[in-house]
C-alpha cells in the first residue's frame, strides 16, 4: 500500500510529510537539525531542553542490544542557551522538546522559546532522569497540570507519553484535558544489561531506556489504545524503520510518525522510506488512519 504525498497537519503544525525526527537523535545542534530536514524529514524534534544546564549521566551512556539500543543519557542540555541553535531555523518545522520538575518549570522553559518553536513536545516520559520525565508522567494529575501550564501559552503542545504504566490511556486523557494538541507515543521502555566480564551493569547509570525495532509492537499497541480513548491526533514513535511500519502505525491510529534509532545507521532513512511510502495515485492518508479499528 502507498499513500498520496502532501503536507500533513497536526493541529496548527504543518509537516511537509508524515516522517519526523524523534527527540534525542541528532537534535543537539541547529546544524544537525537542518541536516535532517535536508535529508527529507517532514519536521524535527530537538533534544530535550530543561530549566538548568545538565551534563547528563556518566558513561557508558549508549549500548547496542538485541533489536535496538539502550541509552541512559540523563537529559544533557545547555538549557536556555539552546536558543542560539534554533534561531537560525526560524520558519522551519522545529518542535522543541522540553522538560521540568514541575508545571512551573515546564512553563518557564517554554516561555524562552515561544518565538522560535513550531510546537512544544513535553518530555513526561524519559525513564532514566530522577525527578523528571516519567517521574511525573506516570501520574495523570501531573500530566494534566504540566500540559496546561504550557498549552496556556498559546503554542501547540504535544505530550510524549511513557509506556511504563499500567494504563497509558489515563495519561493520554489527562494530556487532552490539559489542552494538548497531540500525543506522542511512546518513549523508551525501562531496561538494562549487565556486563558479565565486569560483573556490573553495562550502563554508567545502571538503568536505561530501550529503543529500536524491539519495541515497535509495544508502541503500536499504545497508539491503538490511545486512538480509542482520545480525540486529539496521535504521533507514533518507537521502532519505526520502514514504510510498512509507518502504514501499520497509521492503521493503528497515528496521524504521523517519529523516527529515532533507525537514523543512527542511516540519516537518509527519511527519503528511503518516503520513496516506498508515497505514490501520486496512492490512497489518501486520512482513509487509513485508524482503519484497523473498524
Amino acid at each position: 500500500m502507498r499513500i498520496v504525498p502532501g503536507e500533513v497537519r497536526i493541529g496548527k503544525v504543518v509537516l511537509s510529510n508524515h516522517l519526523m525526527l524523534a527527540a534525542g537523535i541528532l537534535g543537539t545542534t541547529g546544524s544537525s537539525l537542518a541536516r535532517i530536514l535536508d535529508c527529507g524529514a517532514g519536521g524535527v524534534v530537538t533534544k530535550s531542553i530543561g530549566p538548568y544546564p545538565c551534563e547528563g549521566h556518566p558513561g557508558p551512556c549508549v549500548i547496542e542490544t538485541y533489536g535496538g539500543l539502550l541509552n541512559s543519557m540523563g537529559l544533557p542540555n545547555p538549557s536556555r542557551e539552546f536558543a542560539l541553535e534554533v534561531e537560525p531555523l526560524a520558519g522551519k518545522t522545529v518542535i522543541l522538546s522540553i522538560y521540568g520538575g514541575n508545571p512551573d518549570e515546564f512553563r518557564m522553559v517554554a516561555s524562552w522559546f515561544t518565538g522560535t518553536a513550531s510546537a512544544f513536545e513535553l518530555n513526561l516520559s524519559c525513564p532514566h532522569a530522577a525527578g523528571y520525565g516519567s517521574a511525573l508522567g506516570t501520574d495523570p494529575a501531573l500530566v494534566e497540570a504540566c500540559t496546561r501550564a504550557v498549552s496556556s501559552l498559546g503554542i501547540p503542545t504535544w505530550v510524549k507519553l511513557t509506556p511504563n504504566v499500567t494504563d497509558i490511556t489515563l495519561c493520554g486523557k489527562a494530556a487532552e484535558q490539559g489542552g494538548a494538541s497531540a500525543i506522542v507515543a511512546i518513549n523508551t521502555l525501562k531496561a538494562m544489561r549487565i556486563s558479565t566480564d565486569l560483573k556490573r551493569p553495562a550502563l554508567g547509570n545502571r538503568y536505561g531506556g530501550l529503543s529500536g525495532k524491539a519495541i515497535f509492537p509495544v508502541a503500536l499497541r499504545c497508539v491503538y489504545e490511545l486512538y480509542e480513548s482520545c480525540r486529539i491526533p496521535i504521533i507514533g514513535c518507537g521502532g519505526i524503520s520502514s514504510a510498512s511500519d509507518v502504514i501499520e502505525m497509521m492503521m493503528a491510529g497515528a496521524s504521523a510518525v517519529q523516527i529515532g534509532t533507525a537514523v543512527k545507521d542511516d540519516p537518509g532513512i527519511f527519503r528511503s522510506i518516503a520513496s516506498d511510502l508515497y505514490q501520486s495515485d496512492g490512497v489518501p492518508s486520512d482513509s487509513i488512519v485508524g482503519c484497523a479499528h473498524e
